[in-house]
């Protein structure tokens, strides 16, 4: 699946009514890695590499993660994109766009929800 545009989200979080209370906004962009994720989370190295990834994830579960980062202090906007299904290295996993009043509203927000993402709503099946 193709990754939305990070301009075309960024336009149109600009043009939203709240969006003169954001004095910051903050992007992740997750992709498919070809070190293995007990590699660089763990130091274990068995010597494979990724060479891709099987993705999915829980619609209300995201649903609720992405409502619940509306509710942090000083956050007005949240957008998030997930994609789905055979991913190679390179490719997008997931966009997460953040707007805020200021920079430790917005950085906890956008650390949050991700953690919540990887942690609870996503299925991720590194394959090698």
């Amino acid at each position: 699946m193709r990754a939305p545009s990070l301009d075309a989200w960024l336009r149109e979080a600009k043009a939203q009514t709240q969006s003169t209370e954001n004095g910051m906004y903050l992007f992740h962009n997750g992709v498919v890695r070809q070190s293995p994720k007990k590699l660089v989370r763990q130091g274990e190295d068995d010597g494979r590499s990724v060479t891709g990834m099987q993705f999915s994830y829980d619609r209300a579960k995201l649903d609720a993660a992405i409502e619940k980062a509306r509710q942090l202090p000083g956050i007005f906007y949240v957008r998030v994109w997930l994609n789905e299904g055979r991913l190679d290295v390179g490719d997008d996993i997931m966009l997460v766009l953040i707007g805020g009043d200021i920079r430790p509203h917005v950085v906890d927000a956008l650390q949050s929800l991700v953690g919540e993402i990887k942690n609870n709503c996503v299925r991720e099946e590194e394959i090698y």
